[in-house]
This record gives C-alpha cells, sequence and structure tokens, in this order.
C-alpha cells in the first residue's frame, strides 16, 4: 500500500510524487500553499478573504457588517436618547403667572416620570415679555422629591392639582420595557456580528421597532396624563409646556424605528434597491 505513496530513486533514496493535479514547471512551494490552504479551510481568490459560511448556509461577508455596525450605531443613538430621557425630570414645566402670588419671587414646577421639582425663581430674573414664572433653567432655590405613587400608591399634588398616578406608571412602566427590548436587540446584534449570522437581525430589528414605538406611546400617556392633571382644579391658572426631555423621546423613538427597519433590510435576501432598479430597468 505505500509503494503508491512511496517510490525509491536509482540511489535507493525514497522521493515522495508530485501529486496529479500539479502543472510541471510550477512552483515547487505551491503545492505545498495549496495543501495548507485546504488543510486550514481558508482560501484567497484574487486578494479578498473568503467568510465562512454558517451552519444556515448563509455567509457574511466584510461589507455587510460593516452596515450592521453602522445601523447598530444608529440604533445606539436612540437607546441613549431613551436613557437621558427616561432618567431626567424636564418633561414638562408648570408655572403660574408670575404676578400670580404679587411677590418678588414666584414658583415653578418641572417633573418627569420618576420625581418632581419645585423651583423658586426671582421675578426680576424673568423675561419682562414673559407672562409665566420661568423657564426652570433660572438660578433658583429649588426642591425635588420622587413620586410617592411607585411605592405608596399617594398621589402628588402640584400648585392644588392632583396627578393622575395610573397614567403615570403606565408611562413609565412603558417606558422601561422599551428599555428591556433594546438590551434583547442589542445582545443579538452582538450575537449576529460575533457568530456572523444574519438571523438574529430579524428578532433585533423587531425589538428596535417595537421599542420605539412603546417610547412614543409612554411619551402619548403622559401627555395625557399632563393634560388630566391640569384640568383637576382651576383654582390656580397654570401654563405649560413640554421640556427638552420629551425632545430626546421622541428623537429616540425615531431612531430607534429607523434602526430596527435597518436591521430588518439587512436581514432581507436580496437589495431591495437593487431590486427597484431591475424592475426600472425592465422593457416592461
Amino acid at each position: 500500500m505505500w509503494s503508491a505513496f512511496f517510490m525509491t530513486d536509482e540511489d535507493g533514496h525514497t522521493v515522495v510524487p508530485a501529486a496529479s493535479g500539479t502543472v510541471a514547471g510550477s512552483a515547487p512551494g505551491a503545492s505545498v500553499q495549496t495543501l495548507a490552504g485546504l488543510m486550514s479551510g481558508r482560501s484567497t481568490f484574487g486578494g479578498t478573504k473568503r467568510r465562512r459560511t454558517t451552519s444556515t448556509g448563509n455567509s457574511m461577508s466584510e461589507a455587510q457588517e460593516g452596515k450592521i455596525k453602522l445601523a447598530f450605531f444608529v440604533a445606539i443613538v436612540g437607546v441613549v436618547l431613551t436613557v437621558l430621557g427616561v432618567g431626567t425630570e424636564f418633561w414638562v414645566e408648570l408655572a403660574p403667572p408670575k404676578s400670580f402670588y404679587n411677590n418678588q419671587t414666584c414658583l415653578t414646577t418641572h417633573y418627569g416620570l420618576w420625581k418632581g421639582c419645585t423651583k423658586t425663581l426671582w421675578v426680576s430674573d424673568i423675561d419682562p415679555e414673559r407672562e409665566s414664572c420661568g423657564p426652570a433653567e433660572l438660578p433658583g432655590e429649588s426642591n425635588c422629591s420622587y413620586f410617592k405613587f411607585f411605592t405608596t400608591g399617594e398621589d402628588a399634588v402640584m400648585f392644588h392639582k392632583t396627578t393622575q398616578k395610573n397614567l403615570n406608571v403606565a408611562a413609565a412602566m412603558l417606558a422601561l420595557f422599551s428599555l428591556f427590548l433594546m438590551v434583547m436587540g442589542a445582545i443579538c446584534i452582538s450575537m449576529s456580528i460575533s457568530r456572523e449570522v444574519l438571523f438574529f437581525l430579524k428578532p433585533a430589528s423587531v425589538c428596535f421597532i417595537l421599542s420605539g414605538f412603546l417610547v412614543l406611546l409612554s411619551l402619548l400617556v403622559f401627555h395625557q396624563s399632563v393634560l388630566l392633571l391640569l384640568s383637576s382644579d382651576h383654582t390656580v391658572p397654570l401654563h405649560h409646556q413640554l421640556s427638552w426631555s420629551v425632545s430626546c423621546i421622541g428623537c429616540a423613538g425615531a431612531v430607534l424605528i429607523i434602526g430596527g427597519v435597518l436591521f430588518l433590510l439587512l436581514a432581507l435576501p436580496f437589495s431591495p434597491w437593487m431590486k427597484c432598479l431591475t424592475h426600472k430597468d425592465s422593457p416592461s
């Protein structure tokens, strides 16, 4: 059996015959490089390294990986904006007219999902053209406290008006559940990049799109709670305006939905853009 693989020359030395597929006159190291490439499972063609094929038959090229990372960066921007908006208490500002108390100071209140702050401002620091007290960014004495309807179930009272604790709790729970979906989507994207499996892009897109809608829904529920708060008592006239935390939440919802749609497009087995161009260039 070994005679098929080894031969002896005229002097009795053992030699290894060349492979049947080797072309005469080729470089001596060519067969060695080919054998090493086959043993390592890697091959190159035209200088481009080919990615390994997954168990499902789908391969991820370097261009696809770059697109996934770019879409993931878009989704991360939405996550950061959501965390910034949920963690701050500048969702809405409530302020009576600055001359309501007939004093040198006036009160303004701003709150978010978790706590509210009452701030005492000097009337002389307020813009003369502004009728209400504020804005809350002006320097003054501030007193902040967390809402008790998360612990003891008590409603908060601001300017003789009572908050709607059910709506406030619902808005907070929607925001938290959206953050949970963002974490799940980030885990799916990390597994897709590390294992080079395109399948994980589909659940990631669902998680990010759903989290974006939940963030926007949380914003709508919170705004409805503010309107019910203002209508609960008309003793103190109040001016209300949504603050910069709401802007962060609105932008975060839009960015998360865009990121989820990008992941969904990358998970498709074909390019919608190229298919549209092909359909447009067809004779029909």
